[in-house]
């Protein structure tokens, strides 16, 4: 199999999400200009777990995603990539960058449906669209909770994963879900987790908003 072009991120992409990047380092300019000469161009994105990719030393994840370009548009200087996440990949070998980093990968296989998780997506659904309407109180909404999702149950399921206000490590933990029913669950306790956190941000902020606490009364006269 032919090395795949790879963009290490510090975020997450999960499948059949959208992604957007702003390019405009050199060797990243040169793998999205060498990808508009193939046919469906295509690039991994991993997690940077640590470090930082731009200074070197950086340590990445061993999972991730193939990304499909939808559009390019071009500024004075960089790039602007809209791209959906699509299979995931598992990485077997990171080869020399050519200027950009490139992997060996191998497919990881599509998550399968099962009707009797249809009421385990409906909680699901139900705990994010609650969690992210808290984020966006604290204008820390990952999406627009209102957003629509997909038809089909599998792509709705990684998009409220992707919706749901949760640290990257936690996505991390995610997307490497072997199950819908595990993807779920999964989604829903670390929601659960975080909701008490978010709560108390959240009344901190209206707190704030109204003038902050109320300080005893004035002695009468």
């Amino acid at each position: 199999m032919d090395p795949v072009a790879m963009f290490p991120l510090g975020s997450v992409l999960f499948p059949y999400t959208p992604l957007a990047l702003r390019v405009f380092e050199p060797r990243y300019l040169t793998m999205i200009g060498r990808l508009l000469d193939v046919e469906g161009p295509e690039f991994g994105v991993v997690l940077i777990e640590r470090g930082h990719e731009a200074g070197g030393g950086d340590e990445r994840a061993e999972i991730g995603v193939r990304a499909r370009v939808l559009r390019i548009d071009a500024g004075a200087a960089d790039l602007h990539v809209i791209a959906v996440g699509g299979e995931r990949i598992a990485i077997d070998r990171w080869l020399e960058d050519d200027p950009h980093p490139l992997a060996e990968v191998s497919p990881i296989a599509a998550l399968e449906w099962d009707d009797a998780l249809a009421p385990l997506l409906g909680e699901a659904e139900r705990v994010v669209r609650r969690l992210a309407t808290l984020a966006s109180v604290l204008d820390e909404a990952r999406w627009d909770p209102g957003s629509e999702l997909s038809d089909d149950p599998v792509e709705s399921a990684w998009q409220l994963a992707a919706m749901a206000p949760l640290g990257e490590y936690d996505r991390y933990r995610l997307l490497g879900s072997t199950s819908v029913g595990g993807l779920l669950r999964g989604v829903i306790d670390l929601c659960l987790d975080q909701e008490p956190v978010l709560i108390a941000r959240a009344a901190d902020a209206r707190g704030a908003e109204d003038g902050g606490f109320q300080g005893p009364e004035a002695p009468g006269g």
